[in-house]
């Protein structure tokens, strides 16, 4: 008798081979540039229940452009396997076409041209196109908001994610999960998940002093869809107090709690559960350990690391989905469940090109209703760029070179530290820098840029526990973002290296010397996790930098030397 994690993987090879998942049709149409809507919603509907995932939306309401990492190491188990596959070998793994409009979208290379051919991505009244077309097809799927959605814009900062309520109630989501939101503070949380029309959830938000969970927070919520019970448990970004200012959420704890999950897991089993799924927050490789440990959740719908894979991945007998970020795509997963288990599935990664796909009216409305009373301000130019300015990989991207030359000119310091933080946009060269462009790389609720003193030997104890969050090969002690960027800072870095051994050749680039131990050095920043840090706003500081050059360029940045 056939295994049921045999029968997924035949579901998932099958799927790879006729084009079940919908990507691989997707991407032969692409590949012949001739992409229409009917095509990128077309789905061969399957089994009995819909899921729709979005996740990492970061308040980006309108169309954007967003290009994938060029460098994402995996450590131990995980390398060189998706997501930590880049560029060519990405394309090669998926069959996708070079030029084809999903090379565009889901890899790296020839970005600026293909962007040129493509536009941007993404969209709120785009997504809910998508989203209605499920919903014709399958009026009761279950969409599911996996985070980080009140937080990364100019609109969403002085709104204190009001914004982002309003547009998204009028997707009508049916639960959503946490991370970036609790820098709103404990106090706006509460006001606004108090009106929310739909569930908050959380199985590892607990009380700090009492370490119980909180009340605010359920685990998980039932719901009844295509004859089957389904329970959807929440699961927070666990490191908050690590990654983010703790001082902002003081009476929540958070952790991954896989024994707090196997327990929820088994209860809502237990309630007569047929269909479990775990909307996360935990980040691609920790949900795919954490499906080897917890036993009884069917799908993973994964955030917090901005992957987007064409398929999903089985880890033991659940399949992790991950759908990208910043709305440039929504996930349909269509799940056959009959007595009580899941026996297949159907699975497609819909690309949001904003100039195939029709806006939604009623949601173009409300977003023009949020932002138009900050038009003049989002609208004003305070710069052009000659270079593509991206943020994501590994080390350094062109916006945090920017954002580190701004450090070190208007702060007058020697080095420049700016955090590895995924988020925020792109954009190509030529185009008009605007202080929303400006915004959606620096929006946060910490940003004062702090100028201070560190030894040679602190800055290298930074590094070191920085890198050791990244690239610990266990994937639970695995709790940052991208490692810390640095201006004028040069550094060797061995990555499968123990903690502690990992950094080497510090180097002042200003004077080609070695980063002394024992002297202090100037050291510009942002986004310090501690409270009472003073400074300018992170966002004046690079204006200011950028007004003063007129026109953005950049050197290469080959400041760290990566041995793998």
């Amino acid at each position: 008798m056939i295994s049921r994690r045999d029968f997924l993987q035949a579901s998932m090879a099958a799927s790879a081979i006729v084009g079940g998942s919908g990507f691989g049709n997707w991407a032969r149409l692409a590949a012949q540039q001739r992409l229409t809507q009917d095509q990128l919603l077309q789905f061969d509907t399957f089994g009995n229940v819909s899921l729709i995932h979005i996740t990492d939306i970061h308040a980006q309401m309108v169309p954007i452009y967003f290009r994938e990492p060029s460098v994402n190491i995996g450590v131990g188990g995980n390398a060189g396997v998706v997501p930590h596959i880049t560029g060519a070998d990405f394309r090669r793994a998926y069959g996708i076409e070079d030029g084809s409009p999903s090379h565009y979208a889901l890899s790296a290379g020839d970005f600026s041209a293909l962007a040129q051919s493509y536009g941007r991505m993404g969209g709120l009244d785009r997504v809910a196109t998508v989203i209605n077309s499920i919903r014709a097809d399958r009026p009761d799927a279950l969409l599911l908001d996996g985070g980080d959605t009140w937080h990364g814009s100019y609109t969403c900062y002085h709104t204190a994610g009001q914004d982002m309520v309003n547009v998204m109630n009028a997707l009508r989501p049916d639960a959503m999960t946490f991370h970036w939101e609790f820098t709103l503070g404990s106090d706006r949380v509460h006001e606004l998940v108090q009106g929310l029309p739909f569930a908050a959830l959380g199985q590892n938000i607990f009380d700090a002093e009492w370490d119980e969970p909180a009340e605010l927070f359920p685990p998980y919520q039932f719901f009844e869809r295509g004859g089957v019970k389904i329970a959807v448990i929440g699961q927070a970004f666990p490191y908050m107090p690590i990654a983010n200012p703790g001082w902002m959420f003081p009476e929540y704890s958070f952790g991954i709690r896989d024994e707090n999950m196997q327990e929820i897991v088994d209860e809502v089993r237990a309630q007569g559960a047929e269909c479990v799924v775990c909307l996360s927050h935990n980040g691609f490789d920790v949900d795919k350990k954490m499906a080897t440990i917890v036993s009884g959740i069917d799908v993973i719908l994964s955030g917090h690391t901005h992957d987007a894979l064409p398929e999903p991945v089985l880890s033991g007998e659940t399949i992790i989905v991950p759908s990208g970020s910043n709305g440039k795509f929504v996930s349909r997963v269509d799940l056959d469940i009959r007595d009580g288990r899941m026996m297949g599935f159907r699975h497609k990664l819909i690309p949001i090109f904003a100039d195939v796909i029709e806006p939604d009216k009623d949601v173009a409305a409300v977003i023009e209703a949020e932002r138009a009373p900050y038009k003049d301000q989002l609208s004003e130019v305070i710069g052009q760029t000659d270079e593509l300015l991206y943020r994501r990989g590994n080390f350094n991207g062109t916006w945090d070179d920017l954002i580190c030359d701004a450090l070190l000119s208007e702060r007058d310091a020697e080095i420049a530290l700016s955090p590895g933080v995924r988020w925020g946009p792109s954009m190509i060269p030529g185009q008009d820098i605007t202080r929303e462009d400006l915004w959606n790389v620096t929006s946060m609720t910490y940003p004062e840029a702090y100028r201070t003193e560190m030894t040679g030997e602190f800055l290298k104890i930074v590094l070191e526990d920085v890198a050791d969050n990244i690239f610990n090969p266990d994937p639970f002690f695995q709790q940052g973002g991208d490692m810390v960027r640095t201006g004028g800072l040069g550094y060797r870095i061995e990555i499968d290296k123990p903690q502690g051994e990992r950094i080497s050749n510090m180097t002042l680039l200003s004077s080609g010397e070695p980063i002394d131990p024992a002297r202090n050095y100037v050291v510009a920043g942002w986004a310090s996790v501690n409270e009472g840090t003073e400074g300018p706003p992170i966002w004046d500081v690079v204006e200011a930098h950028i007004k003063a050059q007129g026109t953005v360029s950049l050197q290469p940045n080959n400041s760290v030397e990566v041995v793998l």
